[in-house]
């Protein structure tokens, strides 16, 4: 069970930065990023299972390859803002966080455009 490695990292990192806050808080930054790094790569191979079923099931419904391809992008920019996101409020740099979200909002409105489009243009054939 994957779940038990993630949180007794979790659990492990926050313990050594709890001890490390009192003594050298300049470090606690740093163990936050690399416990963070350490639970991302136990998961990172489960993404690679998923992502291949999910090509599995597109390809057997016939959804366009570049419209799949564009959601799978989407997914990681909302995964990797988020962690990014974290990292920054959590050494204390809201401002920047904030930067972070709105720039992984924009990036993924507009990466989404074409599936709008699509949509869009079937709806119009759709109606008479």
């Amino acid at each position: 069970m994957e779940i038990v490695q993630i949180i007794g990292i979790a659990f492990v990192a926050t313990f050594i930065v709890v001890l490390l806050r009192q003594y050298k808080p300049e470090y606690t930054i740093h163990i936050s990023i690399i416990a963070g790094i350490i639970i991302f790569g136990l998961v990172v191979f489960k993404l690679s299972a998923i992502i291949e079923l999910l090509q599995t099931l597109s390809n057997k419904l016939g959804v366009n390859a570049k419209f799949f391809a564009i959601l799978i992008k989407i997914t990681g920019i909302a995964y990797l803002s988020e962690f990014a996101v974290n990292i920054c409020k959590d050494s204390g740099e809201s401002a920047i966080a904030a930067k972070v979200e709105l720039g992984s909002k924009i990036l993924i409105v507009s990466m989404s455009i074409p599936i709008l489009g699509a949509l869009l243009d079937t709806m119009a054939s759709i109606l008479p």
